[in-house]
């Protein structure tokens, strides 16, 4: 299976019946078997934005936790590199989110990204190496 990240859109996109992109994200799941990876930062990104409901956050991360998706460990050196990419990008801004997966892309040597936003094909990693979009609207 082919690993691929994944951004915070699709996933609140998913668990938000009332989102413009939901019914595109059901079908996209159902139909692309990939190995979907993310960070923290954006699981947190995630569960705020889907607090209109106290129990959908709870279903999104009890899909998470049933293996819809598994999470790159950040850790303490790769705090630079936040750091670096959060400078590198500040016009655009980049936010920890997108930081968390561009550093998650170049530490799993993951080259695909399941996204909404359009940011992605400017960032690109220390090899400067970009992530391609695999959702196209």
């Amino acid at each position: 299976m082919k690993k691929t990240l994944v951004d915070a859109g699709p996933l609140i996109a998913l668990f938000d019946k009332d989102d413009q992109y939901h019914k595109q994200m059901v079908n996209f799941f159902k139909n692309h078997h990939h190995h979907y990876i993310s960070t923290w930062p954006v699981l947190t990104e995630v569960t705020h934005l889907l607090d209109f409901h106290p129990q959908v956050p709870i279903d999104f991360l009890s899909w998470v936790n049933e293996g819809g998706l598994t999470l790159f460990e950040l850790n303490f050196e790769h705090l630079h590199d936040l750091i670096h990419f959060s400078k590198k990008y500040h016009d655009i801004p980049m936010d920890l989110a997108d930081a968390s997966l561009v550093i998650a892309s170049q530490e799993l040597e993951i080259d695909q990204i399941l996204t909404l936003d359009s940011d992605f094909h400017i960032y690109r990693t220390k090899a400067k190496k970009s992530l391609k979009n695999i959702f196209h609207r």
